[in-house]
């Protein structure tokens, strides 16, 4: 029942209240970002699947420049991202502006992460029912390593967590989340700025 009906009304209720009161602070950052990335923007959309693997685009912070080597290819990941950029990647201040993703119904609060649509053809059936929910700016892998676990972690937390959404996991995994913020703890993989690629095994 919670996830079928009253969950979608609470996300909606609580991000727009959020939205009410932060918008001040959203509006700094965009601000802040937008000089720091040197004229390339404060946000970026990017498709991601949805539930049942709908395609719907995903709003972030931007936290990279633009910038190319001289074939006018982008520079490594590493290198574009700035010190602001990674200041709100690892504060996760670059999901903010998904809250309008959750407005829209796109997504949830809490569910399995949006991931790119080429990765569903290299899902097995069982990774693939991460899908049966809406996706959502933070979820069960996220308070449980996030980027420092392997993508067969992940996505055995994601399966985990739409077998078992209640109210009050979601409670605990905002509460987590805060904690997660606060102590910065894996937003990325040990030698890369983000995570490396799904690709079938990994």
């Amino acid at each position: 029942m919670y996830s079928c009906v009253f969950k979608r009304f609470f996300d909606f209720i609580i991000v727009l209240v959020l939205l009410l009161i932060i918008w001040p602070f959203l509006l700094i950052i965009t601000l802040w970002l937008h000089f720091a990335n040197k004229g390339a923007g404060a946000f970026f959309t990017q498709e991601r699947p949805g539930k049942n693997g709908k395609i719907f685009k995903v709003i972030k912070y931007k936290t990279m420049t633009d910038e190319r080597d001289a074939k006018g290819n982008l520079l490594p990941d590493a290198d574009r991202l700035t010190k602001v950029g990674k200041f709100v990647r690892s504060t996760s201040i670059d999901e903010l502006p998904q809250l309008i993703n959750v407005l829209k119904g796109d997504m949830a609060l809490i569910g399995p992460r949006p991931l790119l649509p080429q990765y569903l053809s290299l899902y097995n059936k069982e990774q693939a029912r991460r899908h049966e929910v809406r996706p959502g700016i933070t979820g069960w892998a996220q308070v449980n390593g996030r980027n420092a676990i392997s993508w067969t972690k992940k996505f055995e937390l994601d399966v985990w967590y739409v077998d078992h959404c209640s109210f009050w996991l979601d409670l605990k995994i905002i509460f987590l989340t805060i904690k997660k913020v606060f102590i910065r703890e894996g937003i990325s993989q040990e030698g890369q700025a983000t995570i490396e690629p799904f690709n079938g095994h990994n």
